[in-house]
């Protein structure tokens, strides 16, 4: 007689204790607070620490552009010569000089003759080349140390170091030859221009206006003698 095959209960009270055991995992895994994102973090300091650097990067090529334009402040931006502005403190530094060391120095005040012709027949295009042109003539007329600057309109400054009265004079000569000798060819048209030169000693007591205002004075009594 075949034996009957028992099969195995199952609990179902074991049942529900594992599934009771399970769900509490599974809630606790939900309260549980969630792992750091390290590598989230990481990326985030990265990104600062990039977007830091690219600002000082900015901060520091702003810093160079306004050197430049404090710089170019001082710049006849046709000529390329000191303006006005940079020739004045020029001038203020080479008095603290001469008060200091006893250095000699002077200034000639250089005006074109008969610039304003040559704007009113060939124009301010030509006028500023002639400008340009006397500008290189009296740079090839003195050395490296010297200044040479644009006072305004056709009015030219010149700082001389280490020099006499009578070498002062000479200079101031020589240098009104230099723009009279400069013939500027403009639609097959030749310009030249002449020049007065007026000279002041720079002393230890002057102030910068008083040693322009006395080498502009010296400056229209050339002008009237050469007349």
């Amino acid at each position: 007689m075949a034996k009957s095959r028992v099969r195995p209960v199952k609990s179902v009270a074991g049942d529900a204790t594992r599934g009771f055991a399970q769900g509490r995992r599974a809630a606790a895994d939900d309260d549980a607070p969630p792992a750091p994102k390290k590598p989230a973090a990481r990326s985030a300091a990265m990104q600062l620490a990039a977007e830091v650097d690219r600002l000082q990067a900015e901060l520091a090529a702003a810093r160079v552009k306004v050197t430049e334009l404090e710089a170019r402040a001082d710049i006849d931006p046709l000529l390329d010569i000191l303006n006005r502005r940079g020739f004045e403190r020029e001038l203020r530094r080479s008095l603290a000089y001469v008060r200091r060391y006893g250095t000699a120095a002077a200034l000639v005040y250089l005006d074109l003759d008969h610039f304003k012709p040559v704007n009113d027949r060939y124009g301010h295009a030509a006028g500023d080349e002639v400008l340009k042109a006397m500008a290189a003539a009296l740079q090839r007329s003195v050395r490296e140390s010297d200044v040479v600057a644009r006072l305004g309109g056709d009015e030219f400054g010149v700082l001389l170091w280490n020099v006499s009265e009578s070498q002062t004079a000479a200079k101031a000569a020589e240098l009104e030859a230099a723009i009279g000798a400069t013939i500027l060819r403009h639609r097959g048209a030749r310009i030249s221009v002449g020049a007065s030169a007026g000279v002041a000693m720079l002393l230890p007591s002057d102030a910068p206006a008083e040693v322009i205002a006395r080498a502009d004075l010296a400056m229209y009594a050339r002008k009237r003698a050469r007349r």
